[in-house]
């Protein structure tokens, strides 16, 4: 179960809530008693790797366009 603070509550004491979600609490902020969101931790991202997709480029890559293409990009 969520704890439930009111708003005015979470305004004063947003850091202290915010450090209680990145611990993994999740909180309800409820305005005249009724429920109207909610603070939850974000799902960790991995860690990413860099060169973790592998392609190669070909040959036909380093020739020169077509005329035609050369044209299209003149437009």
């Amino acid at each position: 179960m969520a704890d439930v603070v009111n708003v005015h509550y979470a305004k004063t004491h947003l850091s202290r809530l915010l450090e209680r979600v990145r611990r993994g609490a999740e909180i309800t902020l409820a305005k005249a008693g009724k429920p109207v969101a909610k603070l939850v931790p974000l799902s960790p991202k991995g860690d990413r790797t860099p060169g973790g997709y592998a392609f190669g480029v070909g040959d036909e890559f380093f020739e020169p366009l077509p005329e035609k293409e050369l044209k299209a990009w003149e437009r």
